[in-house]
């Protein structure tokens, strides 16, 4: 089943070190299978407030996922951003090819009446 390291960064100031994580990342996350589907793209805000920026890495697994983010080169290149960018990152799965979200309603409702 996919996953996906989802992040939500503020604004920033152009800095040396964060285009050389930008240069770097992609040599972290490709033995893990993963690829970016979002990176330095404008979003469209629909409810709420989203300030800065989306980047959304896909992998093929949550254990491919972890193994990245926990790998000696990313940690390596990870303060590169964190100095320069403030932001919330999450690690998600995906939901399974045969996912059916009426499944999921019809528990809830069932879950409401006990």
């Amino acid at each position: 089943m996919s996953a996906y390291a989802i992040a939500h960064l503020q604004e920033a100031a152009p800095h040396p070190e964060i285009a050389d994580y930008i240069e770097r990342i992609t040599a972290t996350f490709a033995p893990y299978g993963g690829r970016f589907l979002v990176h330095g793209a404008q979003h469209e805000v629909k409810e709420g407030a989203w300030p800065g920026h989306v980047v959304v890495i896909g992998f093929p697994s949550m254990t491919d996922a972890q193994a990245w983010w926990d790998s000696a080169p990313y940690q390596e290149i990870a303060p590169l951003r964190s100095r320069h960018i403030d932001g919330d990152i999450i690690l998600v799965p995906g939901v399974p090819d045969d996912y059916d979200a009426t499944a999921t309603a019809r528990k809830m409702r069932g879950a409401l009446h006990d």
